[in-house]
């Protein structure tokens, strides 16, 4: 299977037939991603003419690593990630895996999901303790779905040296290994894991359901560009909205699945049914009200506290939010 199918066919930028363009003169924003959930509410906006309502003119690219994305967000190569909180995390706190240059200044303006984190393995792997000795592919080791992985491990009575890490990138280069056979297990969100699971590999874990609350998927920016950007910012954020609301809408059910199925060219319409049902879970999918869960947040911070290295106690969740800025965005 080719990567970029596995993403979205290719059409990383492209509006979808018959998207409402923006007016001339409408505000611009440059967004990247990885592959995931946090990704079809922004293709029912370009379908569905949501960001030209809102006058501003999106482009989204994806990205293969968290590195380059925290690279590229400090260069200003783009505007908006929608990233793992972590990374906001990892690198105000000087804990990241490469260094940027210069101190980062990144905030969370809203939150899109939990993770919708799954242990995803090969079909001979039959529980999380069969992986010791085995290969397992993070993005990166000092970013937090690594720290979920370890958590995962720990709680079945395993150590980090248990296993053979291995840096793969994203979530559509850690499918991809996966199929390859290039690691036996990795964490895949939804709808990653539901690929992978149509292609005969076994579902060891549910991050949710080890862990408890946990904050995944942000819209992460940097706190100096929010003034400069906010009209841009504020209208991504009601679109983005308008999205989710769009496809929540059981009248919205059948396109929301084609349009799943369209831009997702490795999923089979039986996973995409799957995916629908996962993603649209009232309490466990994707946030309606965009909302940042500090339960959530709370537990990112104290697995960062247990794995980063040097060790240090976080404890305060509004460091890395603008807590402002989605209520006045959605008025």
């Amino acid at each position: 299977m080719n990567r970029r199918n596995i993403v979205m066919g290719g059409a990383v930028a492209l509006a979808a037939p018959g998207a409402v363009a923006p007016a001339r003169g409408a505000e611009t924003l440059k967004a990247v991603a990885f592959a995931g959930a946090a990704n079809w509410p922004f293709w029912a906006c370009q379908q569905e003419g949501f960001f030209a309502g809102e006058n501003v003119d999106v482009s989204l690219d994806f990205t293969p690593n968290s590195i380059e994305l925290a690279r590229n967000m400090m260069a200003g190569k783009y505007d908006l990630a929608l990233s793992s909180v972590d990374n906001v995390v990892a690198y105000n706190e000087g804990q990241g895996e490469v260094d940027l240059g210069a101190p980062s200044d990144f905030i969370s303006l809203f939150g899109v999901d939990n993770g919708l984190l799954s242990v995803m393995a090969s079909a001979e792997i039959a529980d999380i303790k069969a992986l010791k000795g085995q290969t397992v592919s993070v993005d990166a080791m000092t970013t937090g779905f690594a720290f979920v992985m370890r958590e995962i491990l720990a709680r079945n009575g395993m150590n980090e040296n248990d296993v053979i890490w291995v840096k793969a990138g994203g979530g559509a280069q850690r499918l991809e290994g996966l199929l390859k056979n290039e690691a036996k297990a990795t964490l895949l969100n939804t709808p990653l894991d539901l690929v992978a699971e149509a292609r005969g590999y076994r579902r060891l874990a549910r991050a949710r359901e080890v862990l408890g609350a946990y904050q995944g998927i942000v819209a992460m920016v940097r706190k100096g560009n929010v003034k400069e950007k906010y009209a841009a910012l504020r209208g991504f954020t009601r679109a983005f909205h308008a999205g989710v609301q769009w496809i929540a809408d059981p009248a919205n059910k059948e396109k929301s699945i084609a349009l799943l199925t369209a831009k997702m060219n490795g999923m089979p319409r039986p996973a995409a049914e799957k995916a629908y049902e996962r993603l649209l879970d009232p309490a466990d999918g994707i946030y309606r009200d965009l909302r940042i869960d500090r339960a959530g947040m709370k537990a990112v911070l104290d697995l960062r506290g247990k794995y980063a290295q040097p060790p240090r106690p976080l404890a305060d969740v509004e460091r890395y939010i603008d807590a402002g800025f989605l209520e006045a965005a959605l008025k």
